[in-house]
């Protein structure tokens, strides 16, 4: 199962995740009765409801804490939940507990270029895989006959993911809410000012809620990411669409590699900052930033970034800084029992949400000591046998997010094993190896059992044992490196002729111990 969501969540998050499925304008013979079926479940979300379901409350519960009144407009991403669900939870957290009959979702243009105007859902509803989402009728018939350009286009719902990835967190926070939903085409600002001040008008005096759906940068490496997309938001926080716009179309022209757009919802943004100051919004806030490279199942090396922002009114607004998750460096080091039982909660949680939900926790909230960049092992044991280990070497990461990925690596990705079950979790005993750096040693005298783990290299070979290996198999220092040979496809004793040997130490802890 792990290998088939792993290749999945790369391939199809590369191709599809944050541009969709480009199709030819047509018709859907699946759209009956103006119930619009959905196109990405399982996929982007999960397909079974109770997994569904499960997988939103556990963002939600995980989700930043509500900042300031009654939301008026909220920009929420779109991608897979695995990669953004949990911003995704952030943003509508920040309107759980306010009172409202109607969603708005602005959706962008992922599978019809060319399109240039807005295109409104008119009746019926959005089918999920926990129920339909009605359509306000009244509303989407006033918006459509407000202007020239608002129309109903059926080609331009029928595939398109980023209204549709949304629902299910209205319908869990929602319930009773009808909703709106609309896509907007381009970034024009005369037709955002003009969808926008519709938006407001129709919309005055009505308990709603407005949702810009949008991605943020695509494709940059990592730490470009988190450049650009920081003044994206920043632009956003001024209100101003044009400074928006200007901002986007500035990064456009920098010459960032890979960078392919600084928001895919760039039109449902300006369109929603337009009507939430109709509105009387005052203030913008950034509640939480993440990009794929944070996720679990994330590279560093082309990512997508995600931003929550909510749009509120009649109170005073400090600007805050985007959150991130990469935690800086601790200056004193040091790694205590708290610390240790944070990231052994943290490597059962991301197994037992994959297998309950299809999706992971992002790694965000911990001590700045569990964010340094260390290599870490995880490794389950069933009863005092081995069940799963892999490991993660390079100092390249934060530590709390190589403890996830590993977690989910050893459970579901060692090939020497079945993967782990549900049913089986709770007998299950992590522990965790966090590493130092490797240093090259002149020989195998060097090596102190019980003290030191080893890596092996040899013609484009290598192998590594870690410090408790030896001492669990009672091996000396020549049977440590002739199994370290064989584990590396080469022949006992090869390590006395051109083999490169490296020790570490390990930080070994165990969830027995802790408890």
């Amino acid at each position: 199962m792990m290998k088939k969501i792993f290749l999945g969540c790369i391939l199809f998050s590369l191709l599809c995740l944050y541009h969709g499925i480009v199709l030819a304008a047509g018709t859907n013979p699946d759209l009956h009765a103006g119930i619009r079926q959905p196109a990405v479940a399982g996929k982007f979300y999960p397909a079974d409801p109770v997994k569904l379901a499960h997988a939103i409350h556990a963002y939600l519960e995980d989700a930043e804490v509500p900042v300031g009144a009654k939301p008026i407009a909220i920009i929420a991403p779109h991608a897979g939940y695995i990669f953004s669900g949990q911003i995704c939870a952030d943003a509508f957290k920040q309107a759980a507990g306010h009172e409202y009959d109607l969603i708005v979702l602005l959706g962008t243009n992922h599978t019809a270029p060319g399109f240039a105007g807005v295109s409104i859902y008119p009746e019926g509803g959005y089918q999920t895989p926990l129920g339909i989402a009605r359509i306000d009728e009244a509303v989407s018939a006033e918006l459509i006959a407000g202007a020239k350009g608002f129309t109903f286009k059926e080609f331009m719902h029928v595939r398109e993911h980023s209204i549709e990835v949304l629902v299910p967190f209205v319908q869990i926070l929602f319930p009773d809410a009808k909703i709106v939903t609309a896509i907007v085409g381009t970034p024009d600002l005369d037709l955002c000012a003009r969808f926008g001040q519709a938006l407001a008008n129709v919309l005055r005096g009505k308990r709603a809620l407005i949702v810009a759906s949008s991605d943020l940068s695509h494709y940059p490496a990592y730490k470009d990411a988190v450049r650009v997309d920081r003044n994206t938001l920043e632009a956003i926080l001024t209100l101003d669409p044009g400074t928006v716009r200007k901002t986007v179309q500035k990064q456009m022209a920098g010459h960032v590699s890979n960078l392919a757009t600084c928001a895919c919802g760039e039109a449902p943004i300006l369109t929603t900052m337009i009507a939430a100051k109709a509105l009387g919004a005052s203030c913008a806030r950034i509640i939480s930033y993440a990009n794929s490279g944070d996720a679990s199942v994330g590279s560093h090396d082309r990512v997508v970034g995600y931003g929550a922002v909510s749009f509120t009114a009649n109170q005073s607004c400090i600007h805050n800084e985007p959150a991130q998750n990469v935690l800086p460096k601790s200056p004193s080091g040091g790694m205590n029992d708290h610390h240790k039982s944070a990231l052994i909660a943290f490597a059962r949680k991301t197994i037992r949400q994959f297998l309950a939900a299809d999706t992971t926790p992002l790694a965000r909230g911990f001590d700045p000591v569990l964010g340094q960049r260390q290599g870490a092992f995880v490794t389950l044991k069933k009863h005092g046998d081995l069940r799963g280990c892999i490991g993660h070497m390079a100092e390249d990461l934060p530590l709390c997010q190589v403890v996830g990925s590993m977690a989910l690596q050893a459970a579901f990705n060692d090939r020497r094993f079945t993967n782990v079950t549900l049913k089986e979790l709770p007998e299950i005993d992590i522990e965790i190896s966090v590493l130092t750096p490797f240093q090259p040693i002149r020989g195998a005298e060097d090596i102190l059992i019980g003290r030191d783990g080893v890596v092996l290299r040899k013609n484009d070979r290598s192998a590594v044992f870690l410090p408790q290996v030896p001492v669990e198999q009672g091996w000396d220092r020549n049977q440590l490196l002739d199994r370290l040979c064989q584990k590396a496809g080469l022949s006992a004793g090869s390590w006395k002729d051109g083999a490169q040997l490296y020790t570490f130490q390990a930080n070994v802890f165990n969830e027995s111990d802790l408890k």
